[in-house]
């Protein structure tokens, strides 16, 4: 098939004027008469860029893209492809004349295959900062989180002391308690010790008996709470320590002091004989032996309700440690003269003093004395009970 427009006539010459085989401008076989080289068939086709002289691909923000093999116009064969007009032809020259010389450019000698690939538009858009940059801003707080609180969170409260008053509670402490020396029911000399040196600073206003009752407890507590110490009524090594470094050590008349009350005339029936001479009237007892005192003793007697029978009696029993089957209540240094009445100790009264008194009987407060007469008197002796 023959173009008409194109004067190529399939021998391979062309119809211009000095065309031969060689041509005269150079061309070489299989090239036509406007220049552009020839297909193997005889037909004329539009020159292509050589691939190792394209020139490297300029930035995509001042040079058109240059495309790429996948967009070049595939070359026409004459099995699928019809002859391009003349016109066609020329414009198709022009345009990759026009894309080879805009693509010249000093440096840009390398082929397409080494060129570095374009740069991508998002990668290009978006900005690296470099540390330097970075260090160069001026710093700005951050941005707080919406969930985060606006204000910094409050530093947690300390605890508070317990010791907020002005006087502080004592720690418990470990160290065991102290020792207990002396309480309510001991009887011993140190109990006398004990009430002599209250009495030598005002704390025990009656004569050491050496029996620990309600008063002598009541004496310790009214010491505890004068010295700060704690107030039980029972007298610990710190009592007792703080009371002899504020007292001396008592003498003899001190410890026992002769009788509280003066002892009475003795009645004439206490002149002769053995005789317990009870005087209701001075509350003492005068252990006598044909007229003369050998020893005198407070006593206190019972009640109106429990009175003590008054008269001659003699002492028919003697009970060391007698305890009353009636009420229940020690008796020691019992000397039994008139039915269940006799002369006997009595802690409560060298306790509370005359504050009490008894079911009948005749109470001492003095053990000592007390049980000096029980081993004196004789079953038999005279008791003479009188006002």
């Amino acid at each position: 098939m023959v173009d008409a427009d194109s004067g190529w006539d399939g021998r391979g010459g062309s119809s211009t004027p000095g065309a031969g085989a060689g041509g005269t401008h150079g061309a070489g076989p299989f090239q036509g008469r406007s220049g552009i080289p020839a297909l193997p068939d005889g037909r004329s086709a539009p020159a292509l860029p050589d691939r190792r002289s394209t020139p490297a691909v300029r930035d995509h923000r001042s040079t058109p893209a240059v495309p790429d093999r996948r967009s070049t116009p595939a070359v026409p064969d004459r099995h699928s492809t019809p002859a391009l007009p003349g016109r066609r032809v020329a414009a198709v020259s022009l345009v990759a004349l026009a894309a080879l010389a805009t693509g010249c450019e000093p440096g840009t000698a390398t082929g397409a295959q080494d060129a570095p690939p374009p740069v991508r538009a998002t990668r290009a858009a978006a900005p690296t900062a470099s540390p330097a940059t970075e260090d160069a801003k001026t710093p700005t707080a951050p941005t707080p989180s919406p969930s985060a609180p606006t204000t910094p969170p409050a530093p947690t409260p300390k605890p508070t002391p317990a010791r907020t008053t002005a006087r502080p509670a004592p720690e418990p402490s470990t160290a065991p308690p102290p020792r207990i020396l002396m309480r309510t029911g001991s009887e011993s000399d140190r109990v006398r010790e004990l009430q002599a040196r209250l009495r030598q600073i005002g704390h025990f206003g009656r004569k050491p008996t050496g029996y620990y009752g309600s008063v002598t407890a009541e004496s310790v507590r009214s010491f505890q709470t004068k010295r700060s110490l704690p107030v039980t009524g029972s007298t610990d090594e710190v009592t007792w320590r703080r009371l002899l470094g504020m007292t001396r050590v008592p003498t003899a008349a001190e410890l026992r002091p002769p009788t509280e009350r003066p002892v009475a005339a003795p009645d004439e029936r206490c002149l002769k004989g053995r005789v317990l001479c009870i005087s209701k009237n001075s509350r003492t007892l005068a252990w006598m032996i044909d007229g003369t005192v050998v020893s005198a003793m407070d006593v206190r007697f019972g009640s109106e309700y429990t009175p003590t029978r008054e008269g001659v009696f003699e002492v028919f029993w003697k009970s060391r440690d007698h305890v009353s089957t009636l009420y229940d209540t020690p008796m020691p240094y019992a000397l039994f003269f008139s039915g269940g009445q006799a002369v006997h100790y009595s802690a409560d009264f060298a306790a509370n003093g005359y504050g009490g008194a008894s079911h009948g009987c005749v109470n001492v407060r003095d053990k000592k004395k007390v049980a000096a007469l029980f081993d004196q008197v004789r079953t038999g002796d005279k008791v003479v009970v009188y006002w």
